[in-house]
């Protein structure tokens, strides 16, 4: 098999499924690790307090509530170029000389050949990964509990 045969096999059987599983993997990672701030922002936000008027509200009954995110969409893109080239020189040369002197005649012949054969393999590629977060509002049952404490709490 040719350097040029191995090298484009290698081009074309890139691990594109692997790369889209590790992409989706990060994205639920990311996404949990983001849940798990918020849950963290919340219970600080509870244990918060500011006095006004001679009263302590933490920052939840005050009505701040943590930033929730989600991943909406993520774009995997790969882009793969390459080239193969291969030439092939080939030169005759050839001269023929001859004299005569004294009665005697003499030729000589020259045959110069050359051949070249050159391969030639370029390879480049890019890839880029894109994701998009956004913010959501929090989750209606969370929402609904902090409700349900400051009703507890008037």
């Amino acid at each position: 098999m040719s350097a040029a045969t191995r090298t484009t096999q290698a081009l074309v059987s890139a691990p594109l499924p692997q790369i889209i599983e590790k992409l989706g993997l990060a994205i639920a990672e990311g996404q949990f690790a983001l849940d798990r701030n918020s849950v963290e922002m919340a219970r600080i936000m509870a244990e918060t307090e500011v006095e006004i008027d001679g009263q302590a509200y933490n920052l939840l009954s005050l009505g701040f509530t943590p930033s929730f995110y989600a991943y909406t969409e993520a774009t995997v893109e790969a882009k793969l170029s390459f080239t193969i080239s291969e030439t092939t020189d080939t030169s005759v040369n050839a001269s023929v000389t001859g004299g005569v002197n004294t009665g005697v005649y003499m030729a000589a012949a020259t045959v110069s050949v050359g051949y070249a054969r050159k391969f030639s393999v370029e390879a480049s590629g890019s890839s880029s990964i894109a994701a998009r977060l956004v913010s959501l509002p929090p989750p209606e049952a969370f929402m609904a509990l902090l409700r349900e404490r400051q009703r507890e709490v008037e």
